[in-house]
């Protein structure tokens, strides 16, 4: 879904799966730095926007999510993850309840396969589930705004900033009121700066949430039934994640940044010890990136991504 707002000027086209916003209005740092001050906006409108009503909402999606939601209170954000009975992760929710209505948004492209899974489990329950995606649309506003949020259908507060699902017919005319919009670019460098994993970026088909640092925010250990439960608890209790997302400090003399899927190796060595997520150029960090490695990869170890160095920050423990 093409977003308006690529008629802002300077406005350049996203590609790949942010495909429909803008990467960037002209100038990378500057909104990267708008940002980190608290001013400005993101248009995150490609993302899917589910709504879940109903009296039994929160005590369904509890029996079908990884996080505790039966007794979420209103206006309280949280993330959540949908399971493969094996425990490798399907689906990765960012939502909130307003009292009547479980808002969520969900990565482009997404809806459809999760509004599906819904369905199928709805059973007795008192609930509906809909894709408004084409009614909604999702826009970023960092921590420290103080742009008026009174257009939002419904808001996600953030450490580091607001989640607003806006309708779609506003989306035009709020963004006047945000101040400078920055791209996606801007918003993707604060996000790998954070260490926040994304599906599709930091995962693959076989990704367990233990292995991206899942266990922290979407994860909830003392609860149980749930789809894929039992590899959570095993692998938690018993074992250790047979991989590990590292954030890496990348050499600021190469001009190439390595992109996703990119081979990462240990200085001197040749086999491949797994690949970078994301990467991104920061405003003050410089050539920064995520990569999912495996666990006994040394901690102090020089990393190769297609030929560029860089230096290890654990995110999950070795």
């Amino acid at each position: 879904m093409k977003s308006p707002l690529l008629a802002l000027p300077g406005a350049v086209p996203a590609e790949g799966p942010d495909e429909g916003v803008a990467a960037h209005y002209g100038d990378l740092f500057r909104e990267q730095r708008a940002l980190a001050a608290g001013r400005g906006f993101t248009d995150l409108s490609h993302r899917g926007v589910i709504t879940v009503t109903g009296p039994d909402r929160l005590s369904w999606l509890h029996l079908l999510l990884t996080q505790h939601v039966s007794d979420l209170p209103p206006q309280q954000a949280t993330e959540a993850l949908v399971l493969s009975p094996n425990g490798h992760v399907e689906h990765a929710l960012y939502l909130v309840d307003d009292g009547a209505t479980t808002w969520v948004h969900v990565e482009p492209g997404g809806a459809p396969a999760l509004v599906k899974y819904l369905e199928s489990m709805k059973f007795w329950n008192r609930v509906e589930v809909a894709d408004a995606t084409e009614q909604y649309a999702v826009v970023f506003l960092p921590a420290g705004s103080t742009a008026p949020f009174e257009r939002a259908a419904a808001v996600r507060e953030l450490p580091w900033g607001r989640d607003l699902f806006l309708p779609r017919a506003e989306l035009a005319a709020a963004a006047e009121e945000f101040g400078p919009a920055a791209g996606v670019w801007a918003y993707e460098a604060l996000r790998v700066e954070g260490h926040r994993p994304r599906l599709g970026f930091e995962t693959d088909h076989r990704t367990i949430p233990h292995e991206v640092d899942w266990l922290g925010s979407a994860v909830h250990l003392q609860k149980g039934c749930y789809r894929g439960q039992e590899t959570v608890a095993r692998v938690h209790n018993l074992g250790r994640p047979p991989r590990r997302l590292v954030f890496l400090h990348l050499d600021g003399t190469e001009e190439k940044l390595p992109a996703h899927g990119t081979e990462v190796r240990v200085a001197g060595q040749d086999r491949p010890v797994g690949f970078v997520t994301s990467s991104a150029r920061h405003h003050e960090l410089g050539p920064v990136a995520l990569a999912l490695v495996k666990r006994n990869t040394p901690v102090d170890a020089v990393l190769l991504a297609d030929g560029v160095p860089g230096t290890q920050d654990l995110i999950v423990p070795a």
